[in-house]
């Protein structure tokens, strides 16, 4: 984990693994990258929203903290890739239930707002 959110180990193991994907993007560039390696370009073409300056901060963060690797090209232009690492992979295949039950959660909601 990065400094700015702490190394506490002492710590809840959820808030540990909670702490690796806050924000707004991690969980859907965990995502995408789910299907293999992508340029910095091409995650940002397919998220609508996310400027430059967050992708880069995000990866670089999700680098830090073992969830992607990043593969710099010496070519020009310079090329960089992006993918998940184990822990990344690991950590993305954890997160299906996670989807699930917020799917179940939306229906719910959803259905006692028809209901009402």
């Amino acid at each position: 984990m990065t400094s700015r959110r702490g190394q506490d180990t002492d710590v809840c193991g959820v808030t540990a693994a909670i702490s690796v994907i806050d924000g707004k993007w991690k969980t859907a560039l965990l995502w995408m990258l789910e299907s293999g390696p992508h340029r910095p370009g091409e995650l940002r073409r397919k998220l609508p929203g996310l400027s430059e300056k967050v992708l880069t901060q995000a990866l670089r963060e999700m680098a830090e903290d073992g969830l992607v690797h990043r593969e710099a090209h010496d070519v020009l232009p310079p090329k960089t890739v992006y993918s998940l690492t184990g822990p990344g992979r690991e950590l993305s295949e954890l997160l299906g239930p996670l989807s699930d039950w917020g799917h179940r959660r939306l229906d719910r909601l959803a259905e006692a707002r028809t209901a009402s």
